[in-house]
């Protein structure tokens, strides 16, 4: 999946050792705003140190992440996690801005041509055999 927005909050890197494995981890999180008519923002999560390095996230920045999302389970209660693995550089659309015409494009109607439904039918008269209570 991807999101295209401006980074409007970069939280500070955690980081640790596994306690299964040894191994040092680090992960960071961001907050993107997508642009529209009611704006939303997403928390999303990048894991590795080379990762965060690589991509480099600025407050500010238009972005688009690609992610997936994933659920895990911690003490009864479930938890959803958004985890960004590519971060491409870039201009986040303008609310308003003209939207790309519709595929295929919508042609009018001609005036002869059959209506999507038939016309209403007139009730038969009370006590027909398909009169329904609705």
């Amino acid at each position: 999946m991807e999101l295209t927005g401006k980074i409007i909050a970069v939280l500070p890197a955690n980081s640790g050792v596994s306690s299964r494995t040894g191994n040092p981890w680090m992960s960071q999180e961001y907050v993107i705003e997508v642009p529209g008519q009611y704006p939303r923002k997403c928390l999303f999560r990048i894991f590795g140190e080379d990762r965060i390095k690589q991509f480099n996230i600025q407050m500010g920045e238009d972005v688009t992440i690609s992610f997936d999302i994933d659920a895990h389970e911690y003490n009864g209660r479930w938890f959803n996690e958004i985890r960004a693995y590519n971060v491409t550089r870039g201009a986040a659309p303008v609310a308003g801005a003209p939207q790309a015409a519709p595929f295929p494009p919508q042609q009018a109607a001609p005036q002869d041509a059959a209506a999507p439904f038939p016309p209403a039918q007139e009730p038969a008269g009370e006590g027909s055999a398909d009169d329904l209570p609705f």
